[in-house]
C-alpha cells in the first residue's frame, strides 16, 4: 500500500487553496487542513476537497476537558474527514473519550476517521521543552512516553519527528501510525521548523506518512515540486 504524502495546504484562504489544487487536475492528493482554513470555512472547505477526490487530514489538534473533546469529536466524525488528531498532552481520559466521540458519531456503513495524538511539536527544541514546559529529560523521552500513553488510551498513532519513529515502531510496533511533519527537500529552508528531515530520511526511518508544506506549496513549480518530493519518498522514479 502507499505511504501517503500528506500535503499541507497552509494557505490564507479558499481561493488560494482552490488555485492550488486546480494545478494538480486528476491527481488524487491527501491534504492537511489546519486551523487557518477551517476557522474561517468550517465543514465548506472539507466539503470542497472531498468533492475533488482528495483524502483528508483534519489537523485541529484538539485539547480541553475529556467531554468537550468527545462532542467536537462527536461532531466531526461526520465530515467525512480520513484522519484527526488530538494533544497527548491532553491524557489518557481525553483521547478515550475523543476516540468515543469519533465512534458514536461515523455515519452507519463508513469506516472512522483514524484519530492520532500529537506528541511534541517539531518546532519544539529540547530547552523549550525542558524550561517552558517544565518536561525533564531528553525530547525523544517525551515523545515515547506520549505514544505509549496514546496506544494504552486506544487511539491509532501518533504525530512525531522522523527522528523518534524508529524508537517508537520498535517499542510500540509497526501497526502503530507515525506521521511526521517537519520534512524538507535538502536544499530547503528549515522555517520555523526545528527536528526536520529530508523525505529519503523518513522512508529510511520507517515513517508511515509524511507532511510537506512549503516544500511544493510556496514553489515556483507545486506540481513538478510535488512530483520531485513524492519520487524521493517512494525511492523511485515517477
Amino acid at each position: 500500500m502507499r505511504k501517503p504524502l500528506i500535503i499541507a495546504l497552509d494557505f490564507p484562504n479558499m481561493e488560494k487553496t482552490k488555485h492550488f489544487l486546480d494545478l494538480f487536475g486528476g491527481e488524487q492528493l491527501v491534504v492537511k487542513v489546519g486551523m487557518e482554513l477551517y476557522y474561517q470555512y468550517g465543514p465548506g472547505i472539507i466539503d470542497y476537497i472531498k468533492e475533488q477526490g482528495h483524502g483528508v487530514f483534519l489537523d485541529l489538534k484538539l485539547h480541553d476537558i475529556p467531554n468537550t473533546v468527545k462532542q467536537a469529536m462527536r461532531g466531526l466524525a461526520g465530515l467525512n474527514v480520513d484522519l484527526v488528531n488530538v494533544h497527548a498532552a491532553g491524557g489518557a481520559n481525553m483521547m478515550e473519550a475523543a476516540l468515543e466521540g469519533l465512534v458514536a458519531g461515523t455515519p452507519a456503513g463508513q469506516e472512522r476517521p483514524r484519530c492520532i495524538a500529537v506528541t511534541q511539536l517539531t518546532s519544539t527544541t529540547k530547552e523549550q521543552m525542558n524550561e517552558e514546559q517544565r518536561i525533564i529529560g531528553s525530547i525523544e523521552e517525551s515523545v515515547l512516553h506520549y505514544a505509549r500513553l496514546t496506544e494504552c488510551a486506544g487511539l491509532d498513532g501518533v504525530v512525531c519527528s522522523t527522528h523518534e519513529v524508529s524508537r517508537i515502531h520498535e517499542r510500540i510496533g509497526k501497526g502503530f501510525l507515525t506521521v511526521t511533519p517537519g520534512i524538507r527537500m535538502a536544499e530547503g529552508e528549515t522555517h520555523d521548523q526545528k527536528r526536520v528531515a529530508t523525505p529519503e530520511q523518513a522512508r529510511r526511518l520507517g515513517t508511515d506518512a509524511i507532511v510537506v508544506g512549503r516544500s511544493i506549496t510556496a514553489a515556483e513549480n507545486p506540481y513538478q515540486s510535488y512530483k520531485k518530493v513524492l519520487e524521493a519518498w517512494e525511492g523511485v522514479k515517477i
